[in-house]
């Protein structure tokens, strides 16, 4: 699978990608996977609940944002390899599902363990889908976004946030 060019997504988008590596998509899915497992099992416990500004996520927080990011782009990923053209899905509000979702009381080898499960089904739908597929679109209301393109941006999505977290929440 080609990373996508500039017209399969919208521009806003470009920053994710630009985090993406060049080389062969599942190589750097996995390998995506396995260092952002890794970082996260290096995270101490006590950093845990930490926000560096009044009104920011907490880490676990954030996490969770990753992995509700990453069901939702991975059922885009889905419709637009189905070529499923008849949905039109609106931006993903991230402060609605933030609002909604409550990790205070999870455990962060639970958090750990849900984005190791959502991630593998990433992993197992673009390991089943064509090339054909994913150069398919879905209907985002902004913008058209290949699956190819979806794909790319949930490796960029979560190298973004782990950027984020070592200079703004882990640096000494």
């Amino acid at each position: 699978m080609q990373k996508p060019t500039f017209d399969e997504y919208a521009a806003s988008y470009q920053k994710y990608f630009d985090l993406v590596a060049e080389g062969n998509y599942l190589d750097l899915l996995r390998h995506n996977s396995l260092e952002t497992i890794k970082f996260f099992e290096r995270i101490p416990e006590e950093k845990l609940d930490y926000r560096y500004a009044e009104g920011k996520w907490t880490i676990k927080e954030l996490l969770m944002h990753i992995i509700d990011t990453e069901r939702v782009f991975s059922c885009r990923g889905l419709v637009a390899a189905r070529g499923d053209t008849t949905t039109q899905h609106y931006r993903m509000d991230e402060e609605l599902y933030a609002r909604n979702v409550d990790v205070s009381q999870r455990t962060w080898e639970s958090l750990i363990s849900e984005f190791k499960a959502v991630r593998r089904s990433t992993e197992t739908l673009f390991e089943n889908m064509t090339d054909a597929q994913s150069k398919f679109s879905c209907n985002i209301v902004s913008h058209p976004m290949t699956a190819r393109a979806i794909g790319y941006f949930m490796i960029g999505h979560v190298q973004h946030h782990l950027n984020i977290l070592e200079e703004r929440y882990l640096k000494p």
